[in-house]
Order: structure tokens, then C-alpha cells, then sequence
């Protein structure tokens, strides 16, 4: 699917500032697959649709949860998460985007996933740091971003989790494995 065409389909689906940011995760997902080789194409269409079903009603969100089967964990955990994997279901259905990778991209950008795969790092990655995002971390993870894809991805989820450890919230578990999963695969290094 060409870029045009797809802005189309998700400026429908979203407000105006997260289309915005949609702009500025495309532009960055670009960015980071020309630095580390990431297919950039599938890294632009990922970006395009991550936040597709960010809009959606979250009763509709919870029975596509419930009757696609998706980890039903999904549903004691803050409904942030839920449009990732949601997402990735009605881009398919939809919009018509078969990639696998892409898909997965789209599933795993909130909660990352251990064992990620580069485009799935670029997508998670792409979203943190894009240029309109603005709080504590995010210039450190920038630069991290230039130089080691881990690394920033390292810090991403850290920062995510302790976000949400100060705010006495609950974090989903595969935050936490991936996280463990980038940390042990870098001392194997």
C-alpha cells in the first residue's frame, strides 16, 4: 500500500494531534530502518497504521480481544494496551494489510514482546522518541536511539516501567520480559 493511501484510511481514525503524531513516528520508523537496515518500506506502513484502533470504543476493543482469542490478561490491565493488538487485527481486516511483520509490528508496539524482531524494535522505538513527544527521558533515549537500537530500546521500556511503578500502576507482563530479554541478550554480547 502506498503512503498516500494509507494516511487516508488512518487520518479517518484519528483526532488531529495523533495524526500529527502518527506524521512524526512515520518520519522516524524511516529514519531508524535507513540506520539499522530495517526493511523501510514495512517500517513507514507499520508506523502509518500503530495506532489505527487507538480511537476505538472500548467495548468494541474488548469483545475483539475476547472472541480473537487474544491473551485474555489483556483485559486486567490498563485498556492503553489494547489498541496495539486490536490494531493489528482491523488493519488486516479493514485496511487489507497482510504482512505479517507489519502486523506484529503493530501488535507489539505498546507492550514490546521478548525476542522482538528489528521492524518490531523500529516501530516501539519510532513511537518513544518521535519529535513530538516531550517528557522526562526521552532526549537521553534520542541519542541512545543514533547510536544502539538496544540500548535506546533498553531505556524505552525502562523508563515505561518506572513510569508506571510511580504512578502505582500495574505493568503488563511482557513489558517486563522484554525488557529482561534485551538486558540478558546484551550480556551475552
Amino acid at each position: 500500500m502506498e503512503r498516500e493511501a494509507a494516511l487516508k484510511i488512518v487520518k479517518e481514525q484519528l483526532t488531529d494531534h495523533r495524526y500529527q503524531h502518527t506524521l512524526g513516528v512515520m518520519e522516524t520508523a524511516i529514519a531508524l530502518a535507513k540506520l539499522y537496515g530495517a526493511d523501510e518500506k514495512k517500517a513507514e506502513l507499520a508506523a502509518i497504521f500503530h495506532d489505527y484502533a487507538k480511537f476505538r470504543n472500548k467495548d468494541e476493543m474488548r469483545q475483539i480481544i475476547l472472541s480473537e482469542k487474544f491473551p485474555e490478561d489483556l483485559l486486567h490491565y490498563h485498556s492503553e494496551l489494547w489498541h496495539a493488538p486490536v490494531g493489528a487485527y482491523l488493519v488486516e481486516k479493514e485496511a487489507g494489510v497482510k504482512d505479517k511483520e507489519v502486523l506484529n509490528a503493530i501488535r507489539f508496539h505498546t507492550s514490546g514482546r521478548p525476542g522482538m524482531t528489528l521492524l518490531e524494535k523500529v516501530i516501539y522505538l519510532a513511537d518513544y522518541i518521535e519529535p513530538g513527544r516531550h517528557f522526562p527521558g526521552v532526549e537521553d533515549v534520542r541519542a541512545l536511539a543514533k547510536q544502539d537500537l538496544d540500548n535506546a530500546l533498553i531505556q524505552a521500556v525502562k523508563n515505561t516501567i518506572l513510569f508506571l511503578m510511580k504512578k502505582n500502576q500495574s505493568v503488563y507482563p511482557d513489558s517486563f520480559q522484554t525488557y529482561n530479554d534485551l538486558v540478558m541478550k546484551r550480556q551475552e554480547d
